[in-house]
């Protein structure tokens, strides 16, 4: 199974930028790029912040633009986004509690878009309603389960960041650690930044994200930090036995160079050029 990841987009009125960058060329940029070279990923998947501001504007854009690509495209909401305006939009992914909150069946197994948005916070939230839900989905469906989310559920020890992540982080983790063996990977955005760990035994991921980049300053008390890094999105090789991440920094604009062969045969001291 292969799949594509963008996060936190931040789609914002046409000639906006954001720290410097256009997030609509950026987001137009990455689906070029990821089409191009990953067009037989199976599904997209976008983890939330697909607005900056939360406009229907964008959500109508973003509609039209998804319309015209040929995989299925599967949609969550982050703090940056208003769940009434996209579900005005997107009507089909509010579920009966009111949650943007849906079950998607993939070639390997079930992927569960989760909703971790609250309103007038960037922090994330994981009610007993939404663990009401996932426990029901977790109990019925056999595996494995992939699940996708906006907010980090564990602490990153970025202060700042932290004060914004999953806040009931408790709850989630309590959800799922009895499912921990079906479980196969949590796929999450929200920080800008390249992370990997585990929660309960299952691994998560996160790229950076197709716009602006987060930097990890760990002395930071009250601002978050930012850098001039490439934007990217994921690409994740999933099989019974093993999955593999990759950050893919579609907005690196310098040179790719060969350097060899992998063939041990091949590795001569007196004749490499480094």
């Amino acid at each position: 199974m292969k799949i594509l990841q963008f996060t936190d987009i931040h789609l914002t009125r046409q000639g906006d930028i954001i720290g410097g960058r256009d997030p609509n060329a950026n987001f137009a940029k990455a689906l070029a790029h990821a089409l191009d070279l990953h067009g037989d990923a199976e599904a997209l998947f976008i983890t939330g912040d697909l607005s900056d501001w939360g406009d229907e504007d964008d959500y109508a854009r973003l509609k039209s633009i998804i319309a015209d690509i040929p995989m299925p495209v599967h949609l969550m909401i982050g703090n940056h986004d208003d769940r009434q305006l996209f579900t005005s939009v997107f009507p089909e992914l509010g579920n009966a509690d009111g949650f943007v909150q849906y079950a998607v069946k993939m070639s390997q197994g079930t992927a569960l878009c989760l909703d971790t948005w609250g309103p007038n916070t960037h922090a994330g939230h994981f009610c007993e309603d939404r663990a009401r839900w996932l426990t029901a989905q977790l109990k019925q469906i056999e595996g494995p389960v992939w699940l996708f989310m906006h907010h980090n559920p564990v602490p990153i020890h970025v202060a700042p960041m932290d004060k914004i992540m999953l806040l009931d982080a408790e709850r989630f983790g309590a959800t799922i650690a009895p499912f921990a063996q079906k479980i196969r990977h949590i796929f999450h955005g929200h920080c800008h930044l390249p992370l990997s760990g585990s929660l309960h035994g299952i691994p998560f991921s996160a790229p950076r994200g197709t716009n602006h980049a987060g930097w990890p300053d760990f002395s930071a008390t009250r601002l978050l930090a930012s850098a001039e890094l490439p934007e990217s999105y994921a690409v994740i090789f999933a099989t019974p036995d093993s999955v593999m991440t990759h950050m893919v920094e579609f907005g690196y604009a310098g040179e790719i160079k060969g350097e060899g062969t992998p063939d041990y045969a091949d590795w001569d001291r007196m004749t490499m050029v480094r």
